[in-house]
């Protein structure tokens, strides 16, 4: 038993191959942080463009009235206002 304890500590063949994966993965686990972070500017970029897309849609309508034989039906109109916060490249 003590002569395989002896061998196990002498054994190196496996060092270089751990120490290699060591850095492998650190590399790689430095690689995925900075694009999940360019993936995050890169969600927010395009949901702050959506934001602006819904903005900029036309909110307000206008029913023209109309009268014919014996009937009659009048207008209606409604204007959406400026909300706060509501500028071009505002993400509040």
């Amino acid at each position: 038993m003590t002569r395989l304890i002896a061998q196990l500590h002498q054994d190196e063949a496996g060092f270089i191959v751990s120490a290699e994966l060591v850095l492998v993965a650190t590399i790689c686990v430095l690689g995925m942080l900075v694009g999940l972070a360019e993936l995050a500017l890169n969600i927010n970029n395009e949901l702050e463009d959506v934001g602006s897309a819904f903005q900029s849609l036309q909110q307000s309508y206008c029913v023209s009235g109309f009268d014919g034989h014996k009937g009659y039906k009048s207008g209606s109109s409604f204007n959406d206002g400026c909300d706060f916060c509501a500028g071009q490249n505002d993400i509040w």
